[in-house]
């Protein structure tokens, strides 16, 4: 097993430091030049789309969710553990400017989304009860209407329902049963019991349960996290001018930090910022246009616009709060981590016991209390979790029911709480590193299909 995991972790950091970084990079700057700056042109449509008859109790419809179910169902994907402990671990790992590569990465994945959403809207089906069915599988599929392009589904699928709908719950849940272990003092075995109990009811009412919970849940996280974090801010706001600069300064002089030459320090603030970017905002995965291909819009470039906004969102908003909670607290002023850096650095990381699983309660509890620190960043993880289990479940069962039909996806729904109950119980780094393997082998297959359409991405975009 162990030897089993080293040889999964190196095949992710190939990908991440290498493929991923290219294909990612190279698949946002290519849509971004095509729609001619989509992200740019339409950002103020997409946030007319997201709040046009905005409604926290959804919208009657026979198959599909209005735009913000759907926009909903996105983010509570996109914003999970990563935005907290995804983004302290590139801030140690990378320094603080890998924050400012994941903005970049962002920026550019903005129009990836766009093109995802635009063809799940394209490419859906509605089977004869009325459901709406769609995902980079359909539009694969168009893509390549052959046996590669049966092949490349058929992966996609596989590597979606492993990574998203048992390994990717179990992570998540793990996440939720460590923090109310440590903050709360409950036992594992009951935080596994009640969460498996709160998804089941959530996962037999169907899409449209699921999307009036990620409705509500999703402002409400937000509205929680953003006001912690703003009163975290709040008293200490003279360091907040030396935290932007940490941020751009490190972004191109990240040597200073983390000691070694310019090009391998650049190096890894650049990977750590767009391996962490992808996870965050999940644009170019795949994930997300499941849940944009079932929203009931006039027409695909509408949902488009939504779902760029799901991407700023997640990381302009939500992970940089965790960026600047993070770097005005332990990286400026009097923070334990500031002034340091090469052997200095690592030596402050490890005389104060920092990872990247405690980084954000410490930053926290450095203006609080331990205690209420830790049960701030429980609390957060709670729902940050909950929600990405949801959503994640949802996109799984999506490509089940592909793959199996409908009969079958009851066993989709029973593995899926069994994988959820282990994850609090249980720590497994292999889980978390198979978990991050087929994260990003979904994006092969997704990318390839959208390059090959990008015809159609494009006739939206300019005709809007």
């Amino acid at each position: 097993m162990e030897q089993l995991e080293q040889l999964v972790s190196a095949v992710n950091r190939s990908l991440s430091d290498y493929v991923l970084f290219f294909l990612l990079a190279g698949t946002g700057i290519f849509f971004t030049i095509r729609t001619r700056f989509i992200q740019v042109r339409c950002f103020g449509e997409g946030w007319k789309e997201v709040f046009h008859k905005f409604s926290l109790h959804g919208a009657k419809s026979s198959g599909g969710l209005s735009s913000f179910q759907a926009l909903s169902t996105a983010v509570a994907a996109q914003v999970g553990t990563g935005n907290i402990v995804g983004a302290a671990g590139a801030i140690i790992t990378g320094g603080p400017g890998a924050i400012f590569w994941m903005w970049v990465i962002a920026f550019f994945g903005m129009a990836t989304i766009y093109a995802e959403a635009v063809l799940a809207q394209e490419t859906r089906e509605t089977a004869p009860d009325g459901t709406v069915h769609g995902g980079p599988v359909y539009y694969i599929i168009r893509a390549f209407p052959n046996r590669f392009g049966k092949f490349l589904a058929l992966f996609f699928a596989v590597a979606t329902i492993t990574a998203l709908g048992f390994m990717g719950c179990m992570v998540q849940a793990n996440s939720i049963g460590e923090s109310c272990r440590d903050a709360l003092g409950v036992p594992a075995w009951i935080i596994g019991m009640i969460i498996v109990l709160l998804s089941w009811m959530i996962f037999s009412g169907g899409t449209k349960r699921i999307a009036r919970v990620t409705e509500k849940l999703v402002p409400l996280m937000a509205g929680i996290y953003i006001l912690g974090g703003l009163i975290i801010l709040a008293i200490r706001y003279r360091y907040l001018p030396e935290t932007f600069h940490c941020i751009f300064y490190y972004a191109f002089a990240p040597d200073a930090l983390l000691g070694g030459s310019l090009g391998y320090a650049l190096k890894t603030a650049v990977s750590q910022g767009v391996k962490r970017g992808l996870f965050s905002n999940e644009a170019g995965m795949g994930s997300t246009p499941h849940a944009h291909a079932v929203a009931e819009v006039s027409s695909p470039h509408k949902q488009g616009c939504v779902a760029m906004i799901g991407v700023f969102i997640d990381t302009a908003v939500v992970l940089t709060m965790t960026a600047l909670i993070v770097i005005s607290t332990l990286y400026t002023g009097d923070g334990p981590l500031a002034g340091t850096g090469g052997e200095s650095y690592l030596a402050a990381l490890a005389a104060h016991d920092l990872t990247k699983t405690n980084l954000v309660q410490h930053a926290a509890a450095s203006v609080s209390t331990v205690a209420i620190g830790n049960i701030f960043i429980a609390v957060c993880l709670l729902f940050f979790a909950f929600s990405t289990i949801i959503s994640w479940n949802f996109f799984g069962k999506i490509n089940f029911h592909y793959l199996f039909g409908k009969k079958f996806i009851f066993i989709y729904t029973l593995l899926s709480l069994f994988f959820i109950f282990a994850g609090t119980l249980i720590k497994n780094d292999l889980a978390w590193e198979l978990q991050d393997m087929f994260n990003q082998l979904m994006v092969l297959p997704n990318v390839l299909a959208l390059i090959t359409l990008s015809g159609a991405v494009v006739r939206h975009a300019r005709k809007h």
